[in-house]
């Protein structure tokens, strides 16, 4: 058990991007009931994903992890989880070819619905009004009611969580992710794209190796690996409340984990050392993720690392780079060095989003995605010269044909970011762009393997 820790230990702790809600009685009503509901994961679940993420640390698998930017009550819908998973399928299948290795899968999704914000106060013409944080937290209408935080939302957040989850380990374990659908898994608005037509190459390539495993004797019928998949969830654990709701002892091992993700991150703008955010995961025995942007210093993520990972535990501790295009050589190096010259265990994972945002002429948040294939690029190229792992990539995406991040083979304009910008918080990529992002980063992993051949 971790010492002088409690699930409500974070409430003596400042506490930074939580609202103030105005009825402290129906808060406190909503999260006691809350605490009485079913646990959304279990213990096991996260401890399996914490060995697999061990294998990540040692550079013997790879992270994908990816979802919405802030999932939302209007757009549940079992479409949309199925085109989600779908995409998230092609992604490992490419990763997994090129790097001869297996791929960690971690949604963003099914608790993703709490987000930061920069400022307090939304302003449009003369009207200000709180910020929208997310569907658990208000609504995303501006009007004085629907920006009013209400508690009742974290029960909604809940169920929609509850049945999210319910389907995708529907698709994971029952038949959907069977290899032998591997030519099934473009969506059809993806017919004619370039990204499709090399994604069907490579399916060709897995169905010609499956037809020789055939041969062999091994099958999906015969191996179980073959006709289903581990998908784990996880998000930002940013609404304190509600994580402690879900925070339960584990009846096998005695040990406290948050039920509400497998794997739950501290965001770059909630990682102070001596607040609530930090005060909470030091506590939970979930592998846990840690966003780190330009203003973390090494000698602070050391820190951090004593706090959070104080047995060094591999698998426990993901950290998330997110700097920008134009910064990562400038601070990532410095970290990769601190953490390799100490012998941390963590995953490295690159996160080019977040630092990539940029407001177009037309008033539209958007990312150009050149940007982001920058800064994928050069996080591999700084492990490449540390001789660390690229470890991981950590993307805002989704599975509609929207038209929220710029550029891709499809050529997205500002002009175009208007037909189809869905997003209820930051822009993510589509499902093309994401496809073409996996290519990008399998191609990496390919070169890594083969230096690694050829070194030996």
């Amino acid at each position: 058990m971790t010492k002088n820790w409690t699930p409500d230990s974070w409430r003596s702790k400042p506490v930074l991007h939580v609202p103030k809600f105005p009825d402290n009685a129906a808060l406190e009503a909503i999260e006691g009931r809350i605490a009485s509901y079913p646990p959304l994961v279990f213990a096991g679940e996260a401890r399996q994903l914490k060995e697999q993420l061990a294998r990540v640390s040692k550079g013997e698998a790879f992270l994908l992890q990816g979802g919405d930017c802030a999932e939302s009550f209007a757009e549940h819908s079992a479409d949309n989880i199925r085109d989600f998973f779908r995409v998230f399928l092609q992604m490992a299948a490419v990763l997994t070819y090129a790097a001869a290795r297996p791929v960690v899968k971690v949604g963003r999704i099914a608790g993703q619905f709490a987000k930061p914000r920069s400022s307090d106060i939304e302003k449009q013409g003369d009207i200000e009004l709180p910020s929208y944080r997310g569907d658990i937290i208000n609504g995303i209408d501006f009007t004085e009611k629907e920006r009013v935080p209400d508690p009742s939302r974290q029960a909604m957040a809940y169920r929609q969580s509850a049945a999210t989850l319910n389907l995708l380990r529907a698709f994971a374990q029952g038949g959907f992710a069977n290899m032998d659908h591997v030519h099934q898994w473009t969506l059809g608005y993806l017919k004619d794209s370039p990204q499709a037509g090399r994604y069907q190459e490579l399916a060709d390539r897995i169905s010609e190796s499956m037809a020789f495993m055939r041969a062999c004797g091994i099958d999906p019928e015969t191996t179980p690996q073959m006709r289903t998949t581990d998908f784990f969830t996880s998000h930002e654990a940013l609404l304190l409340g509600y994580e402690e709701a879900l925070t339960r002892v584990d009846s096998t091992s005695g040990e406290w984990y948050a039920t509400s993700g497998h794997m739950l991150w501290i965001g770059d703008r909630t990682r102070q050392i001596d607040h609530g955010h930090v005060e909470f995961f030091r506590g939970i025995q979930n592998p846990i993720g840690m966003k780190c942007g330009p203003s973390l210093e090494p000698d602070d993520l050391l820190r951090l690392c004593d706090v959070l990972n104080p047995e060094n535990e591999p698998g426990r501790l993901t950290l998330i780079a997110r700097f920008g295009a134009d910064k990562v050589f400038d601070h990532l190096p410095a970290l990769v060095r601190a953490i390799k010259s100490e012998g941390r265990h963590v995953v490295w994972s690159c996160d080019p989003m977040h630092g990539n945002v940029i407001k177009a002429s037309n008033g539209y948040k958007t990312r150009p995605f050149d940007r982001i294939l920058k800064e994928v690029e050069a996080f591999f190229a700084v492990h490449q010269a540390e001789g660390t792992h690229a470890g991981g990539i950590h993307i805002e995406m989704t599975g509609r044909n929207v038209t929220e991040c710029t550029g891709g083979s499809r050529e997205i304009s500002e002009n175009d970011l208007s037909a189809r910008y869905h997003t209820h918080c930051d822009p993510r990529l589509n499902a093309d762009q994401a496809l073409e992002l996996a290519f990008l980063i399998a191609e990496n992993l390919k070169k890594d393997r083969d230096n690694k051949y050829t070194s030996t």
